[in-house]
């Protein structure tokens, strides 16, 4: 990964970082977010290694209940990062706060070396969000 000065941790494990969501906080949920996050192939071990050293600063959110980070069998396709929240109204606090700027200020970094650069970014990613019907 050095080619664009990224330094991932070495002791990077995506599955010691995945925070899980018991099915009984599960059904406290109201609200799901699901981000779709398409990495690069030079971006994968960085992106992974920005979710085992995150900033965890959703984790005291109002309305926060948990989240799942998951990773395609199928190499190639997008990363799932699906929030689970109380309400849209709590999402919507957490994504204009300034925890969630802080949260992501490494990725952030990232874009905008590659924007100077007047390069492709190394990810993409897009949300999209669900209302709980049923159980």
């Amino acid at each position: 990964m050095e080619e664009r000065g990224f330094q991932p941790v070495s002791s990077c494990s995506l599955s010691s970082a995945r925070p899980s969501v018991s099915p009984e906080e599960e059904t406290r949920a109201g609200f799901v977010a699901v981000n779709y996050i398409d990495c690069k192939p030079n971006y994968v071990e960085r992106f992974e290694c920005l979710f085992c050293s995150r900033a965890r600063m959703i984790d005291n959110m109002p309305g926060f209940i948990g989240m799942k980070v998951l990773k395609c069998e199928e190499e190639g396709q997008p990363y799932l990062v699906v929030s689970y929240w109380e309400t849209k109204a709590h999402f919507e606090a957490w994504v204009g706060s300034p925890e969630f700027h802080e949260g992501h200020k490494r990725a952030f970094a990232d874009l905008k070396e590659y924007r100077e650069r007047s390069e492709e970014p190394p990810m993409t990613s897009s949300f999209k969000t669900y209302t709980v019907l049923a159980r």
